[in-house]
């Protein structure tokens, strides 16, 4: 699984890294940072649960 976001549409609101803190992080400076771009399977479900929090639908999951 690879996971990929599009920053044009991302407006770093943190909805993913409520999900799944484990792969994304927005850090002091506003912006979002993917910490695991090919997480483990094991956390798929948090990382789908991301995908779909997120309102501008800048996750994608790529397998």
């Amino acid at each position: 699984m690879r996971v990929i976001v599009d920053f044009d549409l991302c407006e770093s609101n943190a909805l993913c890294m409520a999900n799944a803190p484990e792969v994304f992080e927005v850090r002091d400076d506003d912006f979002l940072y993917v910490l695991q771009e090919e997480p483990p399977d094991s956390l798929r479900p948090k990382v789908e649960a991301a995908a779909r929090a997120c309102p501008k639908a800048a996750i994608t999951i790529v397998d």
